[in-house]
């Protein structure tokens, strides 16, 4: 062996050794220091609201549920006769929607995972909803309860991931009845924060509030007084709102819980191919939503979501993570501040593979979310094919783009230890500044340290294996859930939670 075949053997076998360790940032409460992007004058803005004053006032939006229409009606909404479009005036809209609260705070289980859902505030969760699972080693297959369970397991170990926005794959494998009984316990039992619960009618919305309240050790007036479980209600663009949406948006308000008022407008499809005129309309169908809320419980914690994207208009696919993408984010972010509600917004790729377009269409869609300050970014983590697969491997990738932002967001700190001047002058002309004790005491923090990208040279990532990043986020996502250990849960809670579960499996879940 040469000498200098031995140093990269060596060299090798300390990366090889430092690989192994998972390097993750400490769980934080993440601040945006940053101005938003304002990607729309103040005039601009001003159009597409009054667009979206002329919609509601105009054409109106169905609202497919008697109780909507009761409310609605009640409050002096014009609901005409014999159908279920409701109009409203636009007074009416500004003052009701003004009663929504700027800020509130998002309860988990455990308190140190508790988060601040408000300006300034940043909150990232991973992929929900997808009807398939993926990894390099068995490819894609249909959403199951094994997988579920270990990507809540991941979700649960990476401080990155502030909170579950959905289930991480649909568990197809189990009984569409009793599906969400055993989803939610999972959630309670494997992780311990913040996580949501569809609006799918109001039972699962009960069910679901009664399997926090239990999970939680809560009264049912506490839970009232403490929003723990938060649920995004999906408006059928163009202008509808289904039923099963509107009883548990209901329930959900009049228990006090968020509700994430999330239109998905695909320009070109369900709404004017115009980015303007989509999110004229994503802002109509949001603000009605946010509207229903406050009279179903004025006060309600409520989130302004933004789901505006494109589709491809050569296949009629949708698209994400595109320029379109990032300016209606942006976009739908100055018209969230504009009525002092907490904003939403959403990752994602169309991407079919873990490769460079998953990568920047991601970032894309990240920095739409963060310069936009959304306060809760939605399939921040293992978004793949336009949300129909949810990839072990993109979770990684997505992990460790997400470290990389909330470092990014840390801004520069300035100081005279910052400064250095002394150091300087210590080194002078000429010098290095690796043996300066100013860089000794801090060489091992300085900088932020990834979790998959491989900063060595070539002979020494090729002596480790030459391995992808595909292929280092296999590793750590097996890793991970090797690792896992569940959060602890009381005995007499867990005791009770699989008591109420299994006679709601008796009773028969939902119809």
């Amino acid at each position: 062996m040469t000498e200098g075949s031995g140093r990269a053997q060596r060299r090798a076998s300390r990366l090889e050794r430092r690989s192994r360790t998972i390097q993750q940032l400490p769980w934080r409460t993440l601040i945006n220091p940053y101005e938003p992007i304002a990607v729309a004058s103040d005039d601009q803005i001003e159009a597409i609201h009054d667009a979206s004053m002329h919609i509601l006032e105009e054409t109106g939006m169905d609202f497919l549920h008697q109780e909507a229409l009761d409310i609605l009606s009640a409050a002096g909404a014009d609901v005409t006769p014999g159908t279920e479009r409701v109009r409203f005036d636009r007074h009416m809209v500004e003052e009701v929607v003004s009663s929504a609260p700027e800020s509130f705070n998002l309860h988990a289980r455990n308190p140190e995972h508790d988060l601040v859902i408000g300006p300034g505030s940043i909150n990232f969760g991973m992929i929900a909803s997808p009807p398939n699972a993926a990894d390099a080693d068995e490819g894609r297959r249909t959403g199951n309860f094994t997988d579920y369970c270990s990507f809540l397991r991941l979700g649960q170990a990476f401080n990155i991931i502030h909170f579950f926005g959905g289930y991480p794959v649909e568990p197809v494998d189990l009984p569409p009845g009793t599906r969400h009984l055993d989803c939610l316990s999972a959630f309670l039992t494997l992780t311990d924060k913040v996580f949501h619960a569809y609006s799918l009618g109001r039972q699962r919305i009960q069910d679901a509030l009664e399997i926090v309240r239990i999970g939680y050790g809560l009264t049912e007036a506490e839970l009232k007084e403490q929003p723990s479980v938060f649920t995004v209600v999906n408006s059928s663009s163009p202008l509808r709102l289904d039923g099963p949406m509107i009883e548990g948006l209901v329930e959900m308000a009049r228990m006090n819980q968020p509700v994430v008022a999330t239109p998905f407008t695909l320009a070109g499809a369900m709404a004017p191919v115009t980015l303007a005129g989509a999110i004229a309309l994503q802002n109509a169908e949001a603000l009605a939503m946010i509207m229903l809320t406050q009279l179903a419980n004025p006060g309600a914690p409520s989130v302004y979501g933004a789901f505006t994207s494109n589709v491809d208009m050569k296949s009629g696919g949708p698209a994400f993570g595109t320029p379109e993408f990032t300016r209606a984010a942006l976009v739908g972010g100055q018209l969230a501040r504009r009525y002092r509600i907490p904003y939403r917004s959403t990752g994602g790729t169309a991407a079919k593979a873990v490769d460079a377009q998953a990568a920047y269409e991601s970032q894309m869609s990240l920095w739409g979310a963060v310069m936009g300050h959304a306060a809760m970014m939605l399939h921040g983590a293992g978004w793949m094919d336009g949300s129909l697969v949810a990839s072990f491997e993109k979770f990684i990738v997505d992990v460790e783009m997400l470290q990389m932002m909330a470092e990014f967001l840390q801004g520069v700190a300035v100081d005279d230890d910052e400064l250095a001047v002394d150091v300087i002058a210590e080194v002078g002309p000429g010098g290095h500044f690796f043996g300066a004790t100013h860089t000794l005491e801090r060489y091992e923090t300085a900088f932020h340290t990834p979790l998959i990208s491989d900063w060595s040279n070539y002979e020494t990532w090729l002596e480790a294996g030459g391995q992808t990043a595909e292929q280092r986020a296999n590793r750590i996502w097996k890793q991970a859930l090797a690792e896992f250990e569940p959060p602890p849960l009381p005995d007499e809670r867990r005791a009770e939670l699989e008591e109420f579960v299994a006679r709601r499996k008796e009773e028969g879940g939902v119809g």
